[in-house]
């Protein structure tokens, strides 16, 4: 599904914007810290203050109502030749518990060092089953 080309970048670049929907399809995108494993992209929601209660969380309930997903992972440069980007589709599924959610965690811990000492085992975690990559430009930045 990923070249090798979209395969570093995504590994190299830390952040991706993910976006919801709800029901009636109205869009809502945050930042996110992410890691790739196989076909799927995994998120965690984190210790962060929060202004709701980490479960009721805006992402959380469009997922609930519309499981269509997409996240861009961007490279901007003021020099135009070297814009990037990969856009990931897919079908999210909200983790609560079992050996994929722990997994995940560990595979996000590993890649953000700053999540070892958050409590996240009774978070959830977002799973995207990818089912489209796309991308553009000079993905060798």
């Amino acid at each position: 599904m990923f070249t090798s080309a979209e395969q570093k970048f995504i590994q190299h670049h830390r952040v991706g914007r993910l976006a919801t929907a709800d029901a009636t399809g109205v869009p809502h995108v945050i930042p996110v810290c992410f890691v790739r494993a196989e076909n799927n992209i995994y998120i965690t929601v984190d210790e962060k203050p929060k202004t709701l209660a980490p479960k009721t969380l805006k992402r959380l309930r469009n997922i609930a109502e519309n499981i269509n997903v997409a996240m861009v992972v961007d490279e901007y440069d003021e020099d135009w030749s070297r814009l990037a980007w990969v856009l990931l589709r897919g079908h999210a599924k909200i983790l609560a518990n079992g050996n994929e959610h722990t997994l995940a965690q560990e595979l996000l811990r590993v890649r953000y060092p700053q999540m070892l000492e958050m409590k996240l085992k009774s978070l959830p975690v977002i799973a995207v089953r990818l089912t489209k990559v796309t991308s553009w430009g000079n993905l060798n930045t």
